[in-house]
């Protein structure tokens, strides 16, 4: 399958390493689900969700007792209870979706993330036409999570699957106050986002304040 890596990818690693236990997280077209134990191993509150039964069936079954972690249905329709999540964690589930539907997705992020949560995970930047997977151009995310979230880290990802080698970015994206003034002027409070954004995913690693 081109796009398993058959593990938990080295960013993520490092960052349940430095943030172990902070609330409850949700793990959207889970897959295989490798991300699912380690986020539960770090003491996370772990939701996952994948539209495919056939995927929620081997999930589960792969990872034994963390299987009951993993639910069937739709992401954008999914009831996942009142209390909103402290992270969500994306790999190959936006560049899953075609373009048109990418507000959709910057939207109901923001509705299941508490103010201060973080999106944090693997992007893809791909001049490439067609998919799936479809990649995202230069400043595309900035203007999908313009006025939602403002960025918090972005740098290289060095171990991505051959199909996306170079074309990948880790980054973390933190929910904007529903009442900021930046919210309801519809603008995200980051200087200078070209120097952010990287579109063929190279550069160094930046974090933001």
């Amino acid at each position: 399958m081109p796009w398993d890596r058959g593990g938990v990818p080295e960013a993520l690693q490092r960052y349940l390493a430095a943030h172990p236990g902070e609330g409850r997280v949700l793990v959207p077209g889970c897959g295989m689900g490798y991300e699912i134990r380690a986020f539960s191993e770090a003491d996370y509150d772990v939701v996952a969700i994948d539209f495919s039964p056939v995927a929620v069936e081997m999930a589960r079954a792969r990872l034994g007792p963390w299987g009951k972690f993993v639910q069937a249905g739709d992401f954008f329709t999914f009831d996942f209870g009142p209390a909103p999540f402290d992270l969500v964690y994306e790999r190959t589930f936006l560049s899953a979706m075609p373009p048109p539907v990418w507000p959709q997705y910057a939207r109901r992020m923001a509705e299941l993330l508490r103010p201060k949560g973080l999106l944090a995970g693997f992007f893809f930047y791909s001049t490439e036409e067609g998919g799936p997977p479809f990649g995202l151009g230069r400043g595309q995310l900035v203007e999908l999570f313009r006025g939602l979230f403002r960025p918090v880290a972005d740098e290289p990802v060095t171990d991505s699957l051959p199909f996306f080698a170079g074309k990948e970015r880790w980054q973390i994206w933190q929910r904007l106050p529903a009442d900021s003034d930046t919210a309801r002027a519809g603008a995200i409070a980051t200087p200078n986002f070209d120097q952010f954004q990287c579109s063929q995913g190279g550069g160094s690693k930046r974090e933001m304040d």
